[in-house]
C-alpha cells in the first residue's frame, strides 16, 4: 500500500495554520499545529537543546506529524479516505481517539461510511467539549471538510467515477440542509416553549407553591437547554451542507 502522507497531510495542515497562542486553547503555545511540550519532548528525543516552538521549521513540523501521528495511528495501513479521517482526527484529538473512533466505526464494506461514522463520532466529542464555545464553529467545518474529502478518497478508491461522486456529495449536501432547517424550526419551538413555561406570564407566581416555581424552572433550562443542543447541530448540518455542496460543484 502506497503511503499517502503527502496526499493527506496538507489538508491537515491547511487547518492548523501558523502561530497560535488563545487563551481558550489548552495547548498553549502553537506553531504549524504543533504544541511547546509536544516540540520540547521530540527535540529531547533528538537529543537536541528546547528552544519556543515558534522557532520550528517546516520539516520538524512533518517530522513530528509523521512520527507522533500518521505512523503512530496506524495511517499507512489504512484505506484511502479512512487514513485522512483518522489522521486528522489524531492530529486534532489525540491518536488514542482517533484509533477508538476508527475501531468503532469499522465494519463496513463501504469505506465511505467508516469515514462518515468516524467524523460523527469525534464530531459528537467535540460539541461535548466546554471549550467547543470557543472552537465549535471552526471545527465544525474541518470535521466536514475532512468527512467530504475523506469520502471522495473512499469512494474513488472503490471505483466509482467522478460523477458518482459528486451525485453522493450533492444529495448528502441536500440532506444535510433539510436536518439543519429542521433542527432550526425544533429549536425556535423548544426554545420558545421553555421561555413561556419558566416565564409562566398566565400564572401568579406569588401564589404558586415554591416547589411548582421551581419545576417550572427547572422545565425551562431544560427546554434552552435543549435549543442551545438543536442549535449546535444545526451548525454541524450547515457546515457539511456547504462542504458537500463544494465538493459536488
Amino acid at each position: 500500500m502506497s503511503d499517502r502522507f503527502a496526499i493527506c497531510h496538507p489538508i491537515t495542515a491547511a487547518w492548523e495554520g501558523g502561530w497560535s497562542d488563545h487563551k481558550a486553547d489548552p495547548g498553549g503555545k502553537t506553531m504549524y499545529g504543533v504544541t511547546e511540550a509536544v516540540f520540547h519532548a521530540w527535540l529531547k528525543a533528538q537529543g537536541k537543546a528546547v528552544r519556543p516552538v515558534k522557532s520550528i521549521t517546516k520539516a520538524e513540523a512533518l517530522a513530528i506529524y509523521r512520527k507522533n501521528y500518521w505512523d503512530a495511528c496506524g495511517a499507512p495501513t489504512l484505506k484511502p479516505g479512512v487514513d485522512l479521517a483518522v489522521y486528522d482526527a489524531s492530529v486534532n484529538s489525540g491518536v488514542s481517539r482517533g484509533l477508538k473512533w476508527l475501531k468503532a466505526s469499522i465494519g463496513s464494506n463501504d469505506h465511505s461510511v467508516t469515514v462518515k461514522r468516524i467524523c460523527r463520532a469525534r464530531l459528537s466529542f467535540m460539541q461535548s467539549l466546554k471549550i467547543w464555545q470557543s472552537f465549535g464553529r471552526g471545527w465544525g467545518r474541518r470535521v466536514a471538510d475532512i468527512e467530504v474529502k475523506g469520502v471522495a478518497m473512499a469512494l474513488g478508491a472503490m471505483g466509482a467515477t467522478e460523477k458518482r461522486i459528486r451525485a453522493d456529495a450533492a444529495a448528502e449536501a441536500e440532506a444535510a440542509k433539510k436536518a439543519a432547517k429542521t433542527a432550526d424550526t425544533t429549536a425556535k419551538t423548544t426554545g420558545a416553549g421553555g421561555v413561556s413555561a419558566g416565564g409562566a406570564t398566565a400564572i401568579d407566581a406569588g401564589a404558586m407553591d415554591p416547589a411548582a416555581l421551581w419545576v417550572l424552572g427547572a422545565i425551562a433550562a431544560l427546554a434552552i437547554g435543549a435549543a442551545v443542543v438543536l442549535y449546535v447541530k444545526k451548525r454541524a448540518y450547515d457546515a457539511r451542507a456547504v462542504a458537500y455542496a463544494e465538493a459536488a460543484a
